[in-house]
């Protein structure tokens, strides 16, 4: 929320770059991620040209406090709603499973973890998804830290996508 509208803009396009030339040369799969809040990078644009190339969407949906959260079907067309915590969530949809999961990063650390918003709803829906989805942390420089301190639950990501590149941790 600190970066100006055209720092962000640029930013998030070096971004968009290198999170494309990661996923486009994969044949297609079903990709989760999240709408942007709170001046996060806004995968749309990116995930809409993947849906063109065959791949599926999905945003998460919280369903319950404390459980695992539900995929929910996205495409540009979709109508939209907010959840309880007024996210952005597809109105309606079929429920999926992610091969990929893009997880936006409040902070995140050079071990490959992160932090969100603190309801830990990520890491309860990543324990449960059998296999593993490839987790793909996306955000900005700024939000790099020395260290999370992650806890016993926390789960390190596969990768971190920002505007200075790509880091693979798995």
């Amino acid at each position: 929320m600190a970066l100006g509208e055209k720092v962000r803009a640029a930013l998030s396009a070096r971004i968009e770059t290198h999170l494309a030339a990661l996923l486009t040369p994969l044949p297609p799969r079903t990709l989760g991620f999240c709408a942007p809040v709170r001046g996060e990078f806004d995968a749309r644009p990116l995930v809409s040209l993947l849906i063109e190339h065959g791949w599926q969407a999905a945003m998460p949906v919280v369903v319950a406090p404390n459980a695992p959260m539900n995929f929910r079907t996205w495409t540009p067309s979709s109508a939209m709603d907010s959840d309880r915590h007024g996210m952005p969530i597809p109105a309606s949809g079929q429920t999926v499973v992610p091969d990929i999961v893009l997880l936006p990063l409040v902070a995140f650390d050079p071990q490959g973890f992160r932090l969100g918003y603190g309801g830990g709803y990520f890491d309860r829906t990543l324990a449960v998804l059998v296999p593993r989805p490839l987790t793909i942390g996306v955000g900005f420089e700024l939000a790099r830290v020395a260290n999370i301190r992650p806890q016993a639950h926390d789960l390190p990501l596969d990768a971190v996508v920002t505007e200075a590149g790509v880091v693979h941790h798995a």
